[in-house]
């Protein structure tokens, strides 16, 4: 080894020992007689001093090197005079007597600190120097440390791991694949799998009962903050499992994670029914570290002569606590927020609960002392509150409600990132009909999809509606929510043949189409498949939850841009002419002198 200890290890124990370490400069500082370096590695910093009664030969090599120049130097711990507490090492320094430059470097674009100077883009392009800061390092740690405690918690289950294909055949449910070209198969592609779901199920059917797997998985579609074009799931599958069973064991992986992190005692997770969670949050995962539910005032404020609320489907209210001392420029400013396309709404409604218990509305030519009174009393409205209400189509209002719900949670200082609210939400519809959702192929339109995936069993009792109403039937489904995040989801899987076919045909596939895209599976069904269900948690997504960030970027040690592009390789990048023509993808002839 080049070394006998970290930068991060020396205390006063370990005075008067020779040393020898090495790292990246992080700063230095020249006092005339003295020079002082700050020598960094992934466990911490270290002090170097050079004095010129000690040796003027080595303060004059120490003043010529710069920022990440790589060292390595061996001498004598000694006892700082000035010592810095906020620091593991601060109470010590290390006498230089020998000094190698490993390696020089260029200056770096930006500075290698916790607050750094560099941009997204620019630290991205970089991203092997953004790797050398603190954060980030410590996210990666963080990332670590949850992957192995998952395999400690469910290796105590007596869970197997098991490695799936990433090359695997394209199917058409769901987000888009990545497809790759078969060079050895001309005119034929691989998928890269969005899931290793058909996988699991076929380890439940060979006798695996007890599956996991942290895998890399693929989606084509548009990205965002939580999304990016390859991700890491904890995937799980169990045999002989009902749903409480499979909610029990993933419930007490969460608890375990949040103890070892976090040193969080999590409560019994509650559960809540998807109906429930769109009512009331106007969404399926609803951010419960706060309250400001939702409530339909459509019965209560129509018929009184105003055309926006007489002519709306639905008319939806919020109380948000204390804020009826809001100026009327932020509720201006909240009516443009809530205009703004990706909200969809036409207009603000408001009133303000006043401290001598009035309410004074915006619309108060049309609705009386006691009417406005009405609603505060249907929202539970106190002094000091403030009444927003929206109005138009029901799934639009909805939708644009939730969206305010959650800003007025941000801007009162509700989502606090160290509180952790954790639910189950179950009870999903098995279908939804597609009208050209933008993220499915366009083949999908006008058809039932899975609300899951095709492999979600519906609940026992509604199967008789698969016929007669299938946009009834409710899934044997469940999500878990953190913080108005779903982190994870899974179903009990179908495990009849018959009732697999049944699902294929309301989809819209014809016999043979299942045939083919799935026909091993129903094959492997013909030969016991055992009643299975699992669940798949976002890694990357509990990595940012745990870590208190936004983005899960943070968490990836070499993530793509929102557009997907990593512009540390520049990839995704074209291909030769001859690497194309190989795949029988070329679109021009081969040309030898190109």
């Amino acid at each position: 080894m080049l070394r006998t200890h970290t930068c991060g290890e020396l205390r006063l124990t370990d005075i008067h020992k020779t040393v020898t370490l090495t790292g990246w400069v992080q700063k230095s500082r020249d006092l005339g007689g003295m020079t002082f370096i700050d020598l960094r590695d992934r466990y911490g910093i270290t002090q170097l001093a050079f004095n010129t009664n000690w040796n003027s030969d080595l303060v004059e090599k120490a003043r010529s090197v710069g920022r990440e120049f790589v060292l390595q130097i061996t001498g004598t711990v000694i006892e700082r005079e000035n010592k810095n507490l906020m620091m593991p090492t601060g109470e010590i320094e290390v006498k230089v007597t020998t000094f190698v430059v490993l390696n020089s470097a260029v200056t770096p674009p930006f500075t290698i600190e916790d607050h750094t100077d560099g941009g997204d883009e620019l630290r991205m392009k970089y991203r092997y120097l953004d790797l050398r800061r603190n954060t980030v390092r410590q996210n990666l740690e963080l990332r670590h440390k949850l992957a192995l405690e998952t395999r400690n918690y469910l290796d105590s289950l007596q869970f197997i791991e098991v490695e799936t294909p990433v090359l695997i055949k394209s199917t058409p449910e769901g987000a888009r694949d990545f497809v790759v070209p078969s060079r050895m198969n001309p005119g034929e592609f691989y998928a890269l799998p969005q899931s290793p779901q058909t996988f699991k199920q076929l380890l439940m059917v060979s006798g695996f009962d007890r599956y996991y797997q942290i895998v890399k998985c693929f989606r084509d579609e548009d990205l965002r903050a939580d999304r990016q074009p390859e991700f890491t799931q904890i995937d799980c599958e169990m045999s002989f499992v009902e749903q409480e069973d499979v909610l029990q064991v993933f419930e007490g992986m969460i608890r375990h994670l949040f103890k070892k992190i976090k040193d969080i005692d999590l409560p019994p997770l509650p559960r809540m029914t998807y109906e429930q969670a769109m009512r009331e949050y106007g969404n399926d995962k609803p951010d419960t570290r706060f309250g400001m539910k939702i409530h339909d005032v459509s019965s209560l404020v129509k018929g009184k002569n105003f055309k926006v609320f007489d002519d709306a489907e639905v008319v939806l209210a919020i109380n948000a606590e204390g804020a009826a001392a809001w100026t009327r420029k932020q509720i201006d400013e909240l009516t443009e927020w809530v205009k703004r396309p990706q909200i969809g709404a036409t207009g603000l409604v408001y009133a303000r609960h006043n401290p001598d218990g009035t309410v004074k509305s915006s619309v108060d030519k049309f609705y009386n002392d006691e009417e406005l009174s009405g609603w505060a009393k249907e929202l539970n409205s106190g002094t000091g509150d403030l009444i927003l209400v929206l109005a138009g189509p029901e799934t639009k209002t909805r939708k644009a409600m939730s969206e305010l719900r959650l800003e007025m949670g941000n801007r009162l200082g509700l989502r606090n990132k160290d509180t952790f609210s954790c639910l189950w939400v179950v009870d999903f519809p098995l279908l939804e009909w597609n009208d050209g959702d933008p993220n499915l192929l366009a083949s999908l339109a006008g058809r039932w999809h899975a609300k899951h995936h095709p492999f979600t069993s519906p609940k026992p009792e509604d199967i008789a509606l698969l016929s007669s109403n299938p946009g009834a039937v409710r899934a044997n489904a469940y999500d878990l929510v953190i913080n108005g995040v779903e982190v994870g989801g899974g179903s009990i899987r179908i495990h009849s043949s018959e009732l697999q076919s049944k699902m294929f045909e309301i989809l819209g596939f014809s016999k043979e189409e299942a045939l083919k895209q799935f026909g091993f599976l129903m094959n492997a069904f013909e030969f016991g498949a055992p009643p299975h269900g699992g669940l798949a948690f976002g890694f990357d997504r509990l990595c940012s939850l745990l870590g208190g960030a936004d983005n899960i970027r943070d968490f990836i040690a070499f993530p793509k841009n929102n557009a997907g592009r990593d512009v540390m390789i520049d990839a995704p990048s074209e291909i030769s002419q001859e690497q194309l023509h190989e795949l029988r993808l070329a679109t021009l002839p081969l040309n030898k002198s190109v």
